[in-house]
């Protein structure tokens, strides 16, 4: 049975398809925002115009933050300056930080003079920091209170604001100039004696982040720490804003785009509905890479073509050797950069899993080394080439296992993304290793 939401979708994109308008405008206002940008990524270019027209003005920003940029900067290109404007006012200020980048100046520089003068600092603040930090994640609306105050006073403060920003599951705690305490959970608050200090019901260890962390830092800390929130301090010990969950899920979910769409060559905002023109020139480079890696190992074969022509038997294993070399090196490098993602792999551990893989690929080679033998003694007839492809099929899986240990750990430490690249040379080694001692063991013994 399928989701409600799916079932909402797949009703939807029917209506578009018959052409049912009038009941596709009400089913897409029906929607959660993130559901409309959803099936607006999920619909050719054509279709996604005629959907965003039906968006209601007030969900407009909503939506655009949650497309990918791409899309988004695409939508925006056909909004008048006016109504794009009409879409940032109103907005959170971290949901409108991600916006303005993609804003025109003319449209930018009216927004910032629509903002009153709290608001722009705000703004401005969050801005300043890269969009992959914990400043260009926070968003400044934190709820502060002082710690030499009762309980008393601030639930009659909570009781004047009468609304609280979203997320919102602790108050923080600061002095007279600002700088940050600790926190105090609302559920302790509404279940204390309400002439209790605040400072005796103070957090002092709840974490505090500095706004020039990384953002997969962050993530990290909320997932150790099952936080729901956490305060930004700057240097100074001020509370500059607060980082949120949804924020942090926002993270953890591009990251995993990341490494999926990294190891095709593809980037981040990949849109599969992208034209033809602009979609070949995205790959247009990996596909060059892997061409360059492709000649490398040709490079190799190349060096044995005389033994190949003696033995034709072995052009029909060389294959077999890279291929089962190029899978087991992908097994371990995808462990390691999951790893070091995660912060699980360091370079202090980093000789412990070099002998854990080796071992693996050793034993692994060894299993399968005895099977592709026993399969070519019994095709060709002959224990010597049977010899040969074992020996090769060991030797490539044990060095798969070493680079694929090696060349992401090496490439992190050039602050090189090993997600992008470390596949790619993987496969010129594992290709190359295994050409060489299959190609290289028949010349010595074959002829």
């Amino acid at each position: 049975m399928k989701p409600e939401k799916e079932r909402r979708l797949t009703a939807l994109r029917a209506a578009l398809g018959q052409g049912a308008l009038r009941s596709a405008h009400r089913m897409v206002n029906a929607l959660h925002p993130a559901e409309i940008a959803l099936l607006i990524e999920s619909l050719p270019p054509a279709q996604r115009e005629l959907v965003w027209d039906f968006v209601d003005p007030e969900l407009e920003g909503e939506v655009l933050v949650e497309l990918n940029e791409n899309i988004r900067a695409e939508l925006m290109e056909g909004m008048e300056a006016d109504e794009l404007l009409a879409v940032a006012e109103g907005m959170e200020l971290d949901d409108l930080a991600d916006l303005v980048a993609d804003l025109p100046e003319a449209v930018t520089l009216q927004l910032l003079k629509s903002l009153d003068q709290q608001d722009r600092e705000r703004l401005r603040t969050v801005l300043s920091y890269p969009e992959d930090s914990a400043g260009g994640l926070m968003n400044t609306d934190a709820v502060s209170v002082r710690a030499d105050v009762t309980v008393e006073v601030v639930l009659r403060y909570l009781r004047m604001r009468g609304e609280l920003p979203e997320k919102t599951d602790s108050l923080f705690v600061v002095d007279r100039r600002d700088s940050y305490l600790g926190t105090v959970p609302l559920t302790r608050l509404l279940t204390s004696d309400p002439d209790r200090i605040v400072g005796d019901l103070l957090e002092s260890e709840a974490p505090r982040i500095d706004p020039d962390t990384p953002a997969h830092d962050v993530a990290q800390l909320f997932q150790e720490r099952d936080l729901v929130s956490a305060a930004v301090v700057g240097p100074d010990g001020r509370l500059l804003g607060r980082i949120t969950i949804d924020d942090v899920v926002d993270v953890i979910r591009e990251e995993a785009e990341h490494s999926v769409l990294s190891m095709a060559g593809l980037g981040d905002e990949q849109d599969v509905f992208a034209g033809v023109l602009v979609s070949a020139r995205r790959r247009l480079v990996w596909l060059g890479i892997n061409l360059c890696t492709a000649i490398i190992a040709g490079l190799v074969v190349r060096r044995f073509e005389s033994t190949i022509e003696r033995v034709a038997a072995l052009a029909a294993l060389m294959p077999i050797v890279a291929s089962m070399g190029g899978v087991a090196g992908t097994q371990t490098v995808t462990l390691i950069v999951r790893g070091l993602a995660l912060g699980h792999v360091q370079w202090s551990n980093a000789r412990w899993l070099l002998f854990k893989e080796i071992g693996v690929g050793g034993l692994n080679g060894l299993l399968w080394a005895l099977v592709i033998g026993s399969i070519t003694a019994f095709w060709f007839g002959t224990w010597t080439i049977a010899g040969i492809i074992a020996s090769a099929m060991l030797i490539n899986l044990l060095a798969a296992s070493l680079v694929g240990v090696v060349v992401p750990l090496t490439l992190r430490r050039l602050n090189i993304d090993p997600a992008l690249s470390a596949g790619v040379i993987l496969t010129a080694f594992t290709d190359s290793i295994g050409f060489a001692t299959l190609l290289g063991l028949g010349t010595v013994f074959l002829t």
